[in-house]
């Protein structure tokens, strides 16, 4: 197929890529303890179907122990064509605080040339865009493909990498396509070159044998809730720099968003200050940082006068490419226990660990994208670094250390991906789509084979 003959046929099939998109954003398949597992299993069997429904001969569910199954599939490379793997996942983030939603989390709803939902950009935009792609070569594909869709990569992707290790010879290939990163901005493309690694864990303080009235006991008790606080508050110094030995800032060589983009792209409400030293690139993609994503704690319309005998929190930390996982989690949970006042009860428990990742840009692979992407988005791709986790990159790397890792996507900053109101630019999601495609045949090429 010609380049032409490619973006036409991404075009003319978005409509229908845009409904499907509707249909798997819809469920609500949050793969996090305590949620519903029906949702899941349903998300499931949609991408199965999508993924039949794009010409590859041979489709089906794979069981994935202690998990979601996931979704693979695969098509023989013609004779001396490189095989291509391509990743996405079907599970999302819960929808979180439902007041802060101006539209219904699992209701997709479209505004303005954007998809809003849950899911909508984080995974389900990579598996349209990987359907779409496909699509374009009606079952006649330049490349190899093999297609793995998995389901618990929000909570507990490590799981996937376990069956990856024990299964090398199903997902071997020549390049490895990652789509769940994006863009800086809309129509500005990017490949993400650098990956932070993820830890996390649950903390538990306790301090009496249950809750005592704060007029009777308040000012002797020991409160397990101020303890907790104390305890929170010494993982950074006064400029929200880390406290814990151990975890240096580092740098990234790239260039990142300037302080206004980031402003505006986080929210930060006016007159607060950003924290941390450094390029905004060394602190968001290279360096650690402790962010504490939930409290187990009495709410504010349920408060009662008592000093609390207990107290939890769930504790993420992101580690950078150069940095251990477990190490950095032993060296938190370390940390919280010589801060402990009082000689509380300090306890941790369901750990969670995933490593980071550095690529090679400079493969035939990485080459083909480059024009690829080019032809796509009008101009080349630029490199970038991210701040959140893919817990299966850095397991594939070591995995199939000759294959080429890239990782690009629908998901820009502005996508709002993890939090409330998270959308997806159908446009961007077009262009990264014809990238996708365009980048399976610059691959077949001689030029990209070094024929």
């Amino acid at each position: 197929m010609t380049p032409d003959q490619i973006e036409s046929a991404v075009a003319a099939a978005m409509p229908r890529a845009i409904e499907e998109l509707k249909r798997l954003a819809a469920i609500p398949s949050v793969a996090f303890p305590g949620h519903p597992e029906e949702p899941v299993l349903a998300a499931a069997a949609v991408t199965e179907e999508l993924v039949r429904s794009a010409g590859l001969p041979h489709v089906q569910q794979v069981a994935v122990e202690g998990s979601f199954p996931a979704i693979y599939g695969e098509a023989p490379p013609p004779p001396g064509a490189p095989t291509v793997l391509l990743y996405a996942h079907y599970d999302v983030q819960p929808a979180g605080d439902l007041a802060a939603w101006r539209t219904p989390p699992f209701e997709p709803t479209l505004i303005d040339g954007k998809l809003y939902g849950r899911g909508c950009a984080d995974d389900k935009s990579g598996i349209i865009s990987h359907i779409a792609a496909l699509r374009a070569f009606q079952g006649r594909f330049p490349v190899g493909i093999k297609v793995i869709i998995e389901g618990q990569e929000e909570y507990a992707g490590e799981r996937l990498e376990a069956f990856v290790e024990r299964n090398p010879e199903l997902l071997r290939a020549d390049a490895i396509v990652v789509a769940d990163t994006g863009n800086p901005r809309v129509g500005d493309p990017a490949v993400t070159t650098s990956l932070r690694g993820m830890a996390a864990f649950t903390i538990e303080v306790r301090t009496l044998r249950e809750a005592v009235h704060s007029g009777s006991f308040g000012g002797a008790a020991p409160d397990a809730l101020a303890a907790l606080m104390r305890m929170l508050t010494a993982l950074h110094d006064e400029n929200g720099d880390i406290r814990v030995p151990g975890l240096p800032r580092g740098s990234f060589l790239g260039q990142g968003p300037s302080e206004e983009e980031f402003r505006k792209t986080a929210g930060v409400a006016d007159g607060v200050s950003l924290v941390g030293s450094g390029s905004l690139a060394d602190r968001l993609w290279a360096s650690y940082a402790i962010t504490v994503t939930g409290l187990d704690v009495p709410t504010v319309s349920g408060a009662v006068n008592a000093v609390q005998p207990a107290a939890r929190a769930r504790v993420t930390v992101r580690v950078p490419p150069s940095g251990d996982p477990k190490t950095t989690v032993n060296a938190v949970v370390e940390f919280l226990r010589q801060v402990a006042p009082w000689g509380v009860q300090v306890s941790f428990d369901d750990f969670t660990v995933g490593s980071g990742f550095q690529a090679d840009s400079g493969g035939k692979a990485r080459s083909a994208l480059n024009r690829a992407m080019e032809r796509a988005f009008g101009r080349p791709p630029r490199d970038v670094g991210a701040g959140g986790s893919i817990p299966l990159v850095n397991t594939l790397l070591k995995q199939y250390p000759a294959a080429e890792i890239l990782l690009f996507g629908a998901e820009d900053e502005d996508a709002a991906i993890h939090a409330p109101n998270e959308r997806v630019d159908l446009d961007e999601l077009r262009r990264v789509a014809t990238a996708e495609a365009l980048f399976l045949q610059e691959l077949s090429l001689p030029s990209a084979l070094g024929v």
